[in-house]
């Protein structure tokens, strides 16, 4: 089974970051031809190009399952372990990371390039040193090397993502760990570049040039990263120990751990290892630290192997072959491998049977080495091959078929997933191409499938740049080394804030605004870094506020107290004069120029409003507390409570200049030389913002002294025969203040009525009593209106004595008032109607009747309090 005829092979084996490699490159390069076998294509695609820098391109060939480059003359090969023509006749051949001949998956692939492939004057098998046993079992005469690391590996201990050291690598196991650990460092440190196995070597190498060329510091992997990609790496961190190796989920063995942490420190540079958790499944345990840093590892006894010359003249034959088990002890029958699983799918079909005969198994078998690049399954990935080979059978794959599929797939839109996920099934059809007897045009074809490789790549490596990349974090990370503190903000006349050119958002007033192109990860650094360093700005405005003018402040409906001038603010010694406004919206909302109500005029508010306060459910509708914007908690609380003072004294003295009634009912309620009766009627009115119905009052205003109705003139507060009311609430600009209080004391307002209207149809915005409209039949009349027709029609009456009289028809019109409307109006006024036929409608008083009082529960205590009351 095992043949040698080529005696001189030396195996180099040693530690990571011992020059293996580029002694092979160095060896093949002294002889007239040779051939290296890579684990990975990212690494046999680097190689290539060193090897094609020395020997030029003409010369070298490269040849992988997806990419096939090979010259006339070439006299060098770079290869995947499994892509290797062993056939070929080459002074020189080497295999690195010959200890892979222990992988579940591919193990049998590098065993048997160890057992058969061989140069013709020398052999070189690279690897670990636990390779030692079973290479002097399976290798006889081979002399073995053993070369010791260039430099000093040791365990730094558990850091957290925040806390890595510039130039670290961080080593995931899958690629949503690696996404969601590239998107922190993003925020954290302004980003990293991104290597995977799956990546094409075109995305892997720009990906690499970032960090290579310090645009970022940190790089972001798969285990890949452990198989001799050669990176200016200080300190390998672990994002896990653990790893799923296709059958299950298992903690890493210590080679694997020391393999990965051995790209730490190249050539002469020392290097550090660590975990991201310094306990739990996730951490190292001691003896594996002191393993890595000694470099000792337990011995390989024995490799993977399956037969590598398979029986060819039937299914059952290739079945049967490969399913071999070996006959040495150095070697243990490999676990079933996707290709063997899809044939034997495969030769369960009777169709398949069929076409495999006379000459096809090898074609069959060719078909189901295609790598399930997608990541489809057994099944999906079975139907993929089985229709290949169906078409292979026949002669060559359809040309219309195979150029659909890859039309299908050349389009560069899509987020990272969408564009690696065409990139696998891409390279699926690259490896169709690149095998010479499948296409009628396999040369033209497999340009074109690199084509769009290489098309998706640039695409790629774009999408993980804008999503895993942030230059702008990045560089101010850079210029203060990772720290937020001493970083250069300056402040523009327009508020925006830069940092060393970099614009990193806008203080609006006191709010830093994140600048809108950051996206949502990267803004706690960008936040971080105002906070520290606009302190200073934002103290200066807050000064600025609270020296402004009293006179320029006013206060609207909806209750946020904004103030102008404060949005964008020069920097100045003199103290700005903000203009204070109102404005409906959120917090920091910009307002339009919108009127804002005083007692006597509209002022309007100014464009660049901005909030810093609210007003608040306070002891009484008319005396509100002042609730500061959150913005304003960037303050200090002596400053704070500051501007809080200057706003609380402000709204104070504007209630008492725009609704002085309000804000003396206010103080009468609480007045003990007032009196029940007029405190009473002080409450209701306040609950009322100023207005309230008379009746429910009856028995207080009947208890009124001449002393306390000569106050309630005095404060301009009439007393009409339906309502009690100052007049000046009824104008537009006090309307607008008294929704701000009721909605600051809880209670909803309703619509505001059409500015001017005397009457409202019933129902409409507006046309309740708690806005000033009386509903009298199908229409809302002005509580002020209502009382001039009152007193129009007292008036009348005590012209005519006991008579009948007819109410004015003018005055009515006027107002704009119906029939009905002033049919119900008298009849509330206490007046009733006397029919006298072929004239217009005449009343008579009969007097309004007492409000009705509900007699209490007998079974209440409040009964035996009437009784005392005398009622």
């Amino acid at each position: 089974m095992v043949a040698f005829d080529r005696p001189r092979v030396t195996a180099v084996l040693g530690p990571t970051n011992t020059g293996k490699t580029h002694l092979a490159i160095e060896r093949m390069c002294a002889h007239s031809s040779g051939m290296i076998g890579f684990p990975l294509r990212l690494l046999a695609r680097e190689v290539y190009d060193r090897v094609v820098a020395i020997k030029g391109a003409e010369r070298v060939a490269l040849i992988t399952g997806e990419e096939r480059i090979v010259p006339k003359d070439a006299r060098w090969f770079l290869c995947t372990a499994e892509s290797m023509p062993i056939q070929q006749d080459v002074a020189f051949v080497a295999l690195d990371e010959a200890q892979l001949g222990s992988d579940r998956e591919r193990g049998h692939v590098f065993t048997d390039r160890i057992l058969r492939a061989r140069g013709r004057e020398e052999t070189m098998i690279l690897g670990s040193e636990s390779l030692r046993p079973v290479l002097r079992a399976l290798v006889p005469g081979i002399e073995i090397v053993e070369r010791p690391r260039f430099s000093t590996l040791s365990y730094a201990g558990a850091k957290k993502l925040s806390r890595l050291p510039r130039r670290s690598a961080i080593v995931a196991f899958s690629a949503e760990e690696v996404y969601a650990t590239a998107e922190m460092l993003r925020r954290l440190r302004g980003g990293a570049a991104v290597v995977m196995g799956a990546l094409s070597p075109r995305t892997r190498n720009a990906q690499v040039a970032m960090f290579q060329n310090g645009e970022v510091d940190y790089l972001v992997a798969t285990d890949a990263i452990g198989m001799g990609l050669n990176l200016d790496v200080g300190h390998v961190a672990f994002a896990g120990l653990q790893k799923f190796d296709g059958q299950q989920r298992r903690r890493l063995r210590v080679s694997e751990m020391a393999q990965i942490a051995g790209r730490a420190g190249r050539h002469q540079r020392d290097g550090t290892f660590g975990a991201l958790t310094e306990d739990g499944p996730d951490a190292f345990e001691p003896e594996e630290v002191a393993a890595i840093e000694g470099h000792r590892f337990p011995r390989l006894d024995w490799l993977y192997w399956r037969n590598g010359t398979p029986d060819l003249s039937s299914i059952d034959a290739l079945v049967a072959s490969l399913s071999q088990r070996p006959d040495d002890l150095a070697l243990r029958a490999a676990p079933e491998a996707l290709d063997l699983k899809i044939l034997k799918r495969l030769a369960e079909e009777a169709g398949v049977r069929d076409r495999a005969r006379g000459g096809n198994v090898a074609r069959l078998w060719a078909a189901c080495g295609i790598p399930d690049f997608a990541k489809l399954g057994l099944d999906p990935h079975a139907r993929f091959v089985g229709r290949v080979f169906g078409y292979l059978s026949q002669g060559y794959i359809p040309h219309q078929w195979f150029a659909d599929e890859v039309a299908r797939l050349d389009r560069t839109e899509g987020d990272v997933e969408t564009i690696a996920g065409r990139i696998a099934a891409i390279r699926s059809w690259a490896y169709i191409a690149q095998r010479p007897d499948w296409l009628a045009d396999p040369q033209t074809w497999a340009a074109r499938t690199l084509e769009i490789e290489a098309r998706l790549s640039d695409a790629l490596h774009l999408s993980l740049t804008q999503r895993f990349v942030d230059k702008r974090t990045t560089a101010l990370a850079k210029k203060i080394g990772g720290g937020v503190g001493a970083l250069p903000v300056e402040i523009d006349a327009q508020g925006e804030v830069t940092i060393d050119t970099h614009t990193i958002g806008r203080l609006d007033g006191f709010r830093f605004v994140v600048a809108p192109d950051a996206r949502a990860h990267d803004k706690r650094l960008l936040l971080a870094t105002a906070e520290k360093r606009l302190a200073g700005e934002r103290r200066r405005r807050a000064e600025a506020l609270i020296a402004s003018d009293d006179t320029r402040f006013a206060l609207g409906e909806g209750g946020t107290i904004t103030v102008s001038g404060l949005r964008h603010v020069p920097a100045s010694d003199t103290p700005l004069s903000p203009a204070l406004s109102l404005s409906k919206g959120g917090s920091q909302a910009r307002t339009a120029v919108t009127p804002v109500a005083t007692e006597d005029a509209v002022t309007l508010a100014a464009d660049d409003a901005l909030v810093v306060a609210r007003l608040a459910r306070g002891p009484s509708l008319a005396r509100p507390q002042v609730a500061l914007d959150e913005a304003l908690d960037c303050l200090d609380p002596s400053l704070r409570r500051r501007v809080l003072e200057r706003l609380r004294v402000w709204t104070a003295a504007t209630i008492a200049r725009t609704l002085p009634a309000l804000a003396a009912l206010s103080e009468a309620t609480r007045a003990s030389e007032a009196g029940p009766a007029l405190r009473s009627i002080a409450a209701a009115m306040e609950a009322g913002a100023g207005f309230a119905p008379r009746l429910p009052l009856r028995e207080a205003i009947e208890a009124l002294s001449p002393g306390q109705r000569q106050w309630l003139r005095r404060q301009r507060i009439t007393i009409g025969a339906l309502d009690l009311f100052d007049p000046r609430l009824l104008k537009p600009a006090a309307q607008a203040w008294r929704r701000a209080l009721l909605a600051a004391y809880g209670t909803m307002p309703p619509p505001a009525a059409a500015m001017g209207a005397t009457t409202l149809p019933r129902g409409a915005p507006g046309a309740v009593p708690l806005m000033g409209y009386r509903a009298l039949g199908g229409q809302a009349v002005r509580i002020d209106l209502v009382e001039r027709v009152a007193r129009a029609a007292h008036d009348a009456r005590g012209a005519n004595g006991r008579a009948p009289f007819a109410p004015d028809p003018a005055l009515a019109v006027s107002i704009g008032l119906e029939s009905a409307t002033v049919a119900r109006l008298m009849a509330e006024l206490g007046f009733r109607p006397v029919d006298k036929p072929d004239a217009a409608p005449h009343y008579v008083w009969r007097g309004r009747a007492r409000a009705k009082v509900a007699a209490p529960d007998p079974a209440n205590a409040f009964a035996a309090l009437a009784g005392l009351m005398g009622r």
